[in-house]
């Protein structure tokens, strides 16, 4: 009786779910549904790209039969010649079970010479081949002999026939050259369209905030590929507990139920704050505070990675130059920032969540999270 209970409260929370939806059918980011997160303002779009000149491009793998459900999202920080104008950079790694190639040389020199690229596990390689041919071929670049390639992944293997690898070069060459500085698609695209989040379906999302810090105004903007584990929380509120389990309903649908949550969070963050690759190691790890706060469990198998970096122009570096003297914060001035990435990673987080759809792949279907389940309970926590 208990299982049929929550079937029932599944099929009617999905039958419902045009009441949170917009006029051509799109799910709502958490913010147009009521869900605030946190204090601080948001960019104008809400988004990383609110961060000036970061540009967000996708390119999405969706075959007819189901099986193929993946692809690649590019994070480009600059609009210029990123190999030759190189911006400081960190990478924190919470939970290192994952394929993040790059990262030694990141924390080595401190600075990203490429754009960022996301996509399934076993596309990385592929991805990486193809960002390099990309680089190669652009004007300036006929000498170079050497480039660090930065992607990372989450494990798309339930929803994607991921041993097929279906990434191709044109796919990574399209998200790179449609990378838009007012892109703000979320949820089941690029690199999150075969992830999966506490048990429903995950995807690309992102937020931002505008702090003051040393009496000048910043942006911190966040971009997440989630595809992990927990109890999800939103906005403070277990929503988890109280939630039809996805597996169960997908089981009583005929379903094969959905994984354990080992597969992974990617999550970027991009500053005009001119920080250093020291200071953005610092804000890095605070966006796991924004991982923690939506009941993530970071499980063993779950590879939990931050990249962060910097866009001020101040703090680029041309190589050759043979002294650097980049403006920086002081690290007493560092705070709001830390506020701001665990409030914009966090609502990130939920925006991938809100936007994405119900996804049938490879192995099964995975649900959407039932907005008109949720929302009611973080408006009133009291009656879940």
């Amino acid at each position: 009786m208990f299982r049929l209970m929550m079937a029932l409260a599944m099929s009617a929370a999905l039958a419902c779910a045009p009441a949170l939806a917009s006029g051509d059918g799109e799910r709502p980011r958490a913010r147009d549904a009521g869900v605030v997160i946190g204090t601080l303002p948001t960019g104008p779009l809400n988004a990383i790209v609110d961060v000036e000149g970061v540009a967000v491009g996708h390119a999405t793998l969706d075959d007819a039969d189901d099986t193929v459900r993946t692809g690649v999202t590019a994070i480009l920080p600059h609009g210029g010649d990123l190999f030759h104008d190189r911006v400081p950079a960190a990478i924190h790694v919470a939970n290192g079970f994952g394929k993040l190639l790059g990262v030694t040389q990141v924390r080595e020199l401190g600075e990203l010479e490429t754009p960022i690229l996301l996509t399934g596990t076993l596309g990385v390689w592929q991805a990486a081949d193809a960002m390099v041919g990309w680089l190669l071929a652009r004007p300036g670049m006929e000498e170079v002999r050497s480039i660090n390639p930065v992607v990372g992944e989450t494990n798309d293997g339930f929803l994607n026939d991921i041993r097929a690898r279906p990434l191709q070069p044109a796919h990574v060459v399209q998200a790179l050259e449609s990378a838009s500085t007012a892109d703000v698609r979320e949820g089941a695209i690029g690199a999150g369209a075969g992830t999966v989040a506490f048990g429903w379906k995950g995807g690309i999302g992102t937020s931002s905030r505008r702090v003051e810090a040393a009496g000048r105004g910043y942006t911190v903007g966040v971009l997440v590929q989630s595809n992990f584990g927990g109890e999800l929380a939103v906005a403070g509120v277990p929503v988890g507990r109280h939630l039809p389990d996805p597996a169960e309903y997908l089981r009583q649908a005929g379903e094969r139920p959905v994984g354990d949550g080992d597969g992974s969070i990617m999550i970027v963050v991009a500053t005009d704050a001119p920080l250093d690759a020291r200071q953005l190691g610092r804000l890095a790890s605070r966006a796991i505070t924004g991982l923690a706060r939506t009941g993530a469990s970071m499980s063993n198998g779950s590879g939990d990675y931050v990249i962060a970096f910097s866009t001020a122009p101040e703090a680029w570096r041309t190589p050759g130059e043979a002294v650097l003297a980049p403006a920086t914060l002081a690290n007493d001035a560092m705070t709001p920032l830390f506020v701001a990435v665990a409030e914009a990673t966090e609502e990130a987080i939920l925006n991938s969540m809100f936007r994405a759809k119900t996804v049938r792949g490879h192995r099964g279907t995975v649900p959407a999270l039932p907005l008109e389940l949720v929302v009611p309970m973080v408006r009133n926590p009291s009656t879940p």
